[in-house]
């Protein structure tokens, strides 16, 4: 049997393990959810990807993949038994979408760049969905980071975007200046970690001005930033849990250490890292 007849079979086992799993003796937890119930673990599982993408572990990234395909026909299965849109004719929409939307591909448009290309997918988008934007819509519970990534990324396809990264450099640089003057402003007020109430608000717009700034330098040089910040979120915490296995060692605390000792502690913890790698 060649590669060509196979291709399709191993989608359709799935599809029927799933249907064996909701049917007259199948498993009560498969039968008893909903699309609600299924969000929360829709949602891990595209966490638990980046994860594995972000380790480069192939085999990882292939089980993460498949766990998330299960759910999305899972859901499928759900929307079809409460109305006409079922697993075929989903796939069919969103095939005769691609379709419209690369017309250089199935359609006699040709273009050559790959900017020329998401130009024209958002344009085509905006007219199908009469949206007054080409920015289109914005899931509200988008993470921040991925939102402006994402939103800087829209406004670039149409040449809304600096011609030199020199030039968005200067942009970080400008927004970490403004923090900095609202900062100046409020020097004798702003204490860290004090309890106080929240950041006067234009020194909370100037940060986040400054994130926004950040992101759209990533996406520049093609790095996503939230997958790096998650990264770095990782090392500290690895860096941070080193401090307090040393300390420990040592009968003392973070609460009874020094600056100067955790510092210390955090500079060997980064050397480890550099031996490992």
């Amino acid at each position: 049997m060649d590669n060509e007849t196979k291709r399709g079979e191993g989608f359709l086992e799935l599809w029927n393990v799933l249907r064996r799993l909701r049917g007259e003796n199948g498993c009560p937890w498969d039968k008893e959810q909903t699309l609600a119930t299924l969000t929360p673990y829709l949602i891990e599982e595209a966490y638990e990807i980046l994860d594995a993408v972000a380790a480069d572990k192939t085999d990882d990234i292939a089980e993460e993949l498949g766990d998330s395909l299960f759910l999305i026909v899972f859901c499928a299965e759900i929307l079809a038994d409460r109305s006409p849109h079922t697993l075929d004719s989903l796939s069919r929409a969103a095939a005769e979408k691609l379709k419209r939307r690369h017309p250089h591909v199935f359609g006699d448009k040709t273009l050559s760049t790959a900017n020329a290309s998401q130009r024209q997918w958002q344009e085509i988008k905006q007219e199908e969905q009469q949206s007054r934007s080409l920015l289109g819509k914005m899931p509200a519970s988008l993470p921040s980071l991925t939102a402006a990534f994402r939103t800087q990324e829209k406004a670039a396809s149409v040449g809304f975007d600096w011609p030199k990264v020199e030039q968005v450099v200067a942009k970080v640089e400008e927004e970490l200046a403004e923090v900095k003057h609202e900062l100046a402003e409020r020097a004798a007020t702003i204490r860290p970690g004090d309890g106080a109430a929240d950041a006067p608000p234009r020194l909370a717009a100037e940060i986040g001005d400054l994130l926004f700034a950040v992101a759209n330098l990533a996406r520049f040089v093609r790095v996503d930033p939230e997958r790096e910040l998650r990264s770095t979120v990782t090392r500290f915490r690895s860096r941070f849990q080193h401090i307090e296995d040393q300390l420990k060692e040592r009968g003392s605390h973070p609460t009874q250490a020094t600056l100067e000792e955790m510092d210390a502690l955090w500079e060997e913890a980064k050397a480890l890292e550099k031996g490992e790698r």
